[in-house]
């Protein structure tokens, strides 16, 4: 087999070498390494995964006219997929195909009246807004009643939503899936007084054993789509009244955590070799 993963541009800020270094581990000379945006021909692979191409939000433009190229090239979650879950604005489909989300607005332009509309629905509390293309938490923020729109980010598309207690509290999960099976559960925690999970601002992550009740969301997530994932990352929190939420459903380039999977990432290994003999006998 024949197998490609997609990466960063080489200017990325973030180090992605420590993944590339799993992957390359379980897959061993069947892997090339392409950069997303200039990747050449790619039609000698069996499978195409933009497990890396950390950093499309940047260019969100070129993204769109890449996966407009890429068509009928054999990717692992399908380009229709890849479309989809470019924007955060997936959840409200999500929420109406009867999927608990984390409470969302979305704004085409934020301003200020967009903050004041969203505490009359979530209540007088602090807000979390986020860009609907984003990665890694850039363009997101905690904003407390008072505080003004970013500069950065102002008439700006974004989603809003309140801040979430359980983040800094017991944290948030994030369940993985390949070829429609768990693998692995991790719990992330946020740095003292800040509430941004990602490792670059301070949060670490443990293995969990997840509940019950943290699974059946996460597989009824996974149930709602309109095709399978090979590979998924289903970021969920405890809400209010302590019932579990979508916050963000991850089918591009999430972080698997390989580390703390059982078996290091044999479960997924499998399911990627499997689909891409599907690929290639079809």
């Amino acid at each position: 087999m024949r197998l490609a993963i997609l990466t960063p541009a080489l200017d990325y800020y973030v180090n992605w070498h420590a993944d590339a270094g799993d992957y390359r581990r379980l897959f061993g000379e069947a892997l090339s390494f392409r950069e997303w945006s200039d990747p050449g021909n790619l039609q000698e692979f069996d499978l195409i995964m933009p497990l890396l191409v950390w950093g499309y939000q940047h260019n969100p433009d070129v993204w769109e006219e890449k996966l407009d190229c890429w068509r009928g090239l054999p990717f692992a979650n399908s380009l229709e997929t890849l479309r989809w879950n470019t924007k955060k604005t997936y959840l409200l489909e999500l929420e109406a195909r009867g999927i608990a989300i984390v409470p969302t607005r979305v704004s085409s332009s934020l301003c200020e009246q967009d903050l004041e509309a969203a505490r009359a629905t979530f209540g007088d509390t602090a807000l979390v807004v986020k860009p609907t293309i984003s990665g890694g938490a850039e363009g997101t923020y905690r904003l407390r009643p008072g505080e003004a729109v970013p500069t950065d980010v102002a008439r700006r598309e974004m989603l809003i939503q309140p801040l979430i207690p359980a983040i800094s509290g017991e944290g948030e999960f994030s369940l993985f899936f390949f070829g429609g099976e768990f693998s692995h559960a991790i719990l992330k925690r946020p740095a003292s007084g800040d509430f941004r999970v990602q490792e670059q601002f301070g949060g670490t992550e443990i293995r969990v054993e997840p509940p019950a009740d943290l699974q059946h969301l996460a597989r009824a997530v996974l149930s709602a789509l309109h095709e399978p994932a090979l590979y998924a990352r289903v970021d969920m929190v405890r809400g209010i009244d302590g019932a579990f939420q979508l916050m963000e459903l991850e089918l591009i380039e999430p972080s698997l955590f390989l580390r703390h999977a059982p078996d290091r990432g044999a479960m997924f290994a499998q399911a990627v070799l499997r689909h891409a003999e599907k690929s290639h006998s079809g």
